[in-house]
């Protein structure tokens, strides 16, 4: 037996790694909230227990080489706690909280130089226009802790959208609106010891808030900007002291590169990796928090598309198998083992190429019909 590895939470990403885990001798142990949760069907070291409770956590790192995330939700708090009763956590409370806490991002990265929109922390609808008078309409409030995929986040043009914003009732912040041409996310991991890597610039594309497509390495992308981009993400992982991985989301702007948000653990800017990089993402996150060496991060194929699998009115996904394995059978199909529901992520679908647009192409071909059995 390797040495265990506690995931707190039991979503996809942790589902994931079950299988690096496999492969490296590590096993994984996650907290689920309930048994049929995405990881916990496949997990055999399922615990049960409440992220939000001390004692179930105490309960479950017993054992654990090391302990990790697959959400950021877990109180600042109990981290610490658990690091004070000697586990080793990763990322740690000091560096995990700028991913769970918008506006202490803001203020830590504004420190280091960073380059960033306009922000202010804005406790009424009042400081928010006052904002908006000095940088211009629209702006952008956002839940300070909480959102995620477009979930918190209000983008204002007016007044009267910034006071539907506060009827919430929820911390916000403002930020200007960042006119962007796209974006692009960086993956990069660090050690404890401090080694660091850097995967290609990926593009995403965003509907409705939420990443449907990743296109690796990011298309017509400048090698200048390409390596500042990695740069900036390898320093905001050193100056914050992350261990794991860490997503830096950017826009790329007609005067260059700003980020936008951080999440410390693996991210869906990075499933491609399974299958397009020499280190998957998720085996690099177990490497990482084990402090065993980096894995290459380099591509396996010139371009490879990741497009996500929304859920629509038909549950019964698996019946297309057939047609998209018979179709074209270099594409990969990741489900995640969740209830269909509509808009919900319920899977990936992966291609790899020479071509970018027939890349692109092959993978909305699959996505669309595993989703809706439409032909594109």
């Amino acid at each position: 037996m390797g040495p265990v590895v506690g995931m707190i939470g039991a979503g996809q990403l942790a589902r994931m790694t079950q299988q690096p885990a496999i492969a490296l001798g590590v096993e994984l142990r996650v907290l689920a909230g309930a048994f049929d949760e995405s990881a916990a069907r496949v997990v055999v070291d399922t615990k049960l227990g409440d992220y939000r409770d001390l004692g179930d956590l105490r309960e479950f790192a017993k054992g654990c080489a090391a302990i990790t995330f697959d959400h950021e939700h877990v109180p600042t708090e109990h981290i610490r706690a658990l690091a004070a009763d000697g586990y080793s956590v990763h990322p740690s409370a000091d560096a995990l909280v700028h991913a769970q806490d918008k506006a202490v991002m803001r203020e830590r990265l504004s420190e280091i130089g960073a380059p960033c929109p306009a922000w202010a922390r804005v406790g009424d609808a009042a400081e928010a226009e006052r904002f908006a008078a000095e940088h211009g309409w629209p702006i952008v409030l956002k839940a300070v802790r909480g959102g995620y995929d477009g979930r918190g986040v209000w983008v204002c043009r007016d007044a009267a959208q910034v006071r539907e914003a506060f009827a919430g009732g929820i911390p916000l912040m403002a930020e200007a609106f960042v006119p962007f041409e796209r974006e692009l996310a960086v993956l990069v991991a660090r050690s404890p010891h401090g080694q660091g890597v850097s995967y290609p610039v990926v593009e995403t594309v965003q509907e409705d808030g939420i990443c449907v497509e990743v296109i690796a390495p990011a298309p017509l992308l400048d090698a200048e900007d390409s390596a500042q981009a990695q740069r900036i993400a390898l320093k905001i992982a050193d100056e914050l002291g992350v261990t794991g991985l860490l997503a830096v989301e950017m826009f790329e702007t007609a005067d260059g590169l700003m980020v936008n948000e951080l999440a410390m653990r693996p991210h869906n800017s990075g499933h491609w990796t399974i299958e397009g990089a020499r280190t998957s993402q998720f085996e690099q996150h177990l490497r990482a928090v084990l402090d065993l060496p980096l894995g290459s991060p380099t591509l396996t194929a010139p371009y490879v598309v990741m497009v996500n699998l929304l859920g629509g009115d038909d549950p019964d996904l698996f019946k297309r198998y057939e047609h998209v394995m018979a179709h074209d059978p270099g594409i990969k199909v990741h489900f995640y083992g969740k209830e269909v529901r509509p808009g919900r992520k319920i899977g990936h679908v992966t291609a790899l190429g020479k071509d970018l647009d027939q890349t692109r192409a092959r993978a909305r071909h699959a996505a669309v019909y595993l989703t809706t059995g439409e032909y594109t």
